[in-house]
């Protein structure tokens, strides 16, 4: 599994570092650095871009993973740098932009990525989402096929009748997520699962409710 990022425009990034002279630069030796986001090299290369648009980039490290505490540690060993920029660019996913702000008290944060979503590499290079995260899983009655992820329409009581062929209406190319639903259940007999009508559902479980919090016995 793996956290999915983009690169956000460029114009975005130098509007939050507007008022900026110093900026310190942060990259991430795991997910951004397999898909070459905010791995050492695009590090280097917004330094680049930065330093040509004025800014004076005080350093840079990439942390082996962002999303860890130790993540903290890392960045006290590179304190004086710190120090000496007035924000921190980010380039990783929206936990280690939180994660850096966390041990970053007194400097401005910025990210330089857009977080997608958490994907699974079906291929080299080609990554499929997997999971929204959204809270209250269905997949035990879906053949453990998620339509908020595979449908288009995010159908709870699908399917919409709009496919043809197996495909999305939406989009030709994209396999209808409740026909592999409806083949999977008839291949194991279970077909029936689908007679009881899922009731909407309970965002309550998601963000929707605030920051999600759970305790678990150690």
């Amino acid at each position: 599994m793996i956290t999915i990022t983009k690169p956000k425009p460029f114009e975005e990034i130098k509007q939050y570092l507007k008022r900026s002279k110093g900026v310190y630069l942060v990259g991430c030796g795991t997910c951004a650095t397999m898909l070459h986001t905010g791995g050492k090299s695009e590090v280097l290369s917004m330094k680049d871009k930065l330093e040509a648009e004025g800014k004076k980039v005080t350093g840079w490290m990439v942390i082996p993973t962002g999303c860890d505490p130790l993540a903290g540690k890392a960045l006290e060993t590179k304190a004086d740098d710190i120090n000496a920029a007035d924000s921190i660019l980010v380039m990783s996913c929206s936990f280690e932009v939180q994660t850096v702000r966390l041990y970053s008290p007194n400097k401005s944060v910025y990210p330089a990525l857009d977080t997608m979503f958490i994907g699974k590499e079906e291929r080299p290079g080609y990554f499929a989402e997997v999971c929204l995260q959204c809270g209250s899983c269905i997949l035990g009655r879906t053949a453990a096929i998620c339509p908020l992820v595979r449908c288009a329409k995010l159908l709870f009581n699908g399917p919409c009748g709009g496919s043809v062929g197996g495909k999305c209406e939406v989009d030709p190319g994209t396999p209808c997520g409740w026909q592999q639903i409806i083949d999977r259940l008839t291949t194991l007999g279970q077909l029936d699962q689908l007679e009881e009508i899922e009731p909407v559902k309970d965002w309550s479980t998601s963000v929707s409710g605030g920051p999600r919090q759970i305790t678990f016995e150690l």
